[in-house]
């Protein structure tokens, strides 16, 4: 097995630990302690491939990325076997991509970004090692029940009722966030208060250059009540380490139409004029719209210590810091 040499908590990032720290084992874990080494070698090796093409057949959840299905067993994490339902979501490193082996590195620490700087709900995850030593993502799932139960689950893709069946190879991408906005209107009884989340979701996904917030990447969630809720964030990641990206996701952008602030029409990026009017057409308040925006356009040093403490190689944060304020000043605009 290899030994990993950690600094930090593989999962908060907080200085001091070679593991999991307790905060991170009650999030992801349930307080069990959980070791941050698989018992596994990775999927590229020859040595588990039948599990993992075995594993690969059950999970169904899409996406490029190569995604496997794990459950807590006592205090080990393992492959789900056949009638099991997993608990958590395994990502090792992504195949065709540049930079591959930096994928999970990049998701997990804009994912504690997210949620630390700017208090954005998202879903528990960490980083953890295979015995050969390669570094992969590990989220908690978010729509399993305590008793191993779903939680009902939709994403936009599905509320918007595009499929590649009748939209196309590209159909998670043609559409707006004005659109979804909307859908979010229609769907979700305390919308006013979910459509804040939905706001600052948006401008963090531009701010941070995640150019894979598609339609299948936002979800409503079922709760106790039986209502749905925007469910937490998942499948955040710079996607501007990888390949070259516009700046937002989906087709269309921002706007359901081809509005364009003066800002953008300067610049070809959207300002804070653009996202002021985008809040204003789905439902909320310039004023309140004002104060959302705060955080994201003050330099935030939790922002640069994060990065500084990512698995990221110094070359690629500074990059990363680069780029975050080169977006915070347009927004600034």
């Amino acid at each position: 097995m290899s030994t990993i040499d950690l600094k930090y908590c593989p999962s908060t990032l907080a200085k001091g630990f070679n593991t999991y720290s307790p905060a991170a084992l009650r999030k992801l874990f349930d307080g069990k302690k959980v070791s941050h080494i698989l018992t596994y070698k990775s999927p590229k090796s020859n040595d588990d491939t039948e599990q993992y093409l075995e594993n690969r057949k059950r999970i169904s959840i899409s996406g490029v990325q190569e995604k496997f299905s794990m459950i807590l067993d006592k205090n080990k994490l393992r492959l789900t076997k056949e009638g099991e339902s997993g608990t958590h979501i395994l990502k090792p490193v992504s195949r065709d991509l540049k930079k591959v082996n930096l994928v999970p590195a990049n998701e997990h620490v804009i994912m504690q970004i997210a949620g630390q700087v700017y208090n954005i709900n998202t879903a528990p995850c960490g980083m953890v090692f295979f015995e050969d030593g390669e570094p992969a993502y590990i989220t908690r799932r978010f729509d399993v029940k305590p008793d191993g139960s779903k939680w009902g689950s939709e994403d936009f893709a599905s509320l918007a009722g595009k499929t590649s069946q009748n939209a196309g190879a590209n159909f998670k991408y043609e559409y707006s966030y004005e659109e979804i906005g909307l859908l979010i209107q229609k769907y979700v009884p305390a919308w006013r208060v979910e459509m804040d989340k939905y706001f600052s979701l948006v401008v963090f996904n531009y701010l941070f250059s995640n150019g894979d917030a598609h339609l299948k990447n936002f979800s409503l969630l079922e709760n106790e009540n039986g209502d749905y809720f925007l469910s937490p964030a998942y499948d955040l990641i710079n996607t501007r380490i990888h390949v070259d990206d516009s700046d937002f996701a989906l087709s269309k952008g921002l706007f359901a139409d081809d509005f364009k602030s003066e800002t953008f029409n300067k610049s070809m990026h959207p300002g804070k004029a653009d996202f002021i009017e985008f809040a204003r057409r789905t439902g909320i308040a310039a004023e309140r719209a004002e104060k959302i925006l705060i955080p994201f356009l003050t330099k935030q040093e939790k922002v640069e210590q994060l990065v500084h403490s990512s698995f990221l190689p110094a070359d690629i944060q500074r990059g990363y810091l680069l780029d975050y304020n080169t977006r915070r000043k347009r927004l600034n605009t």
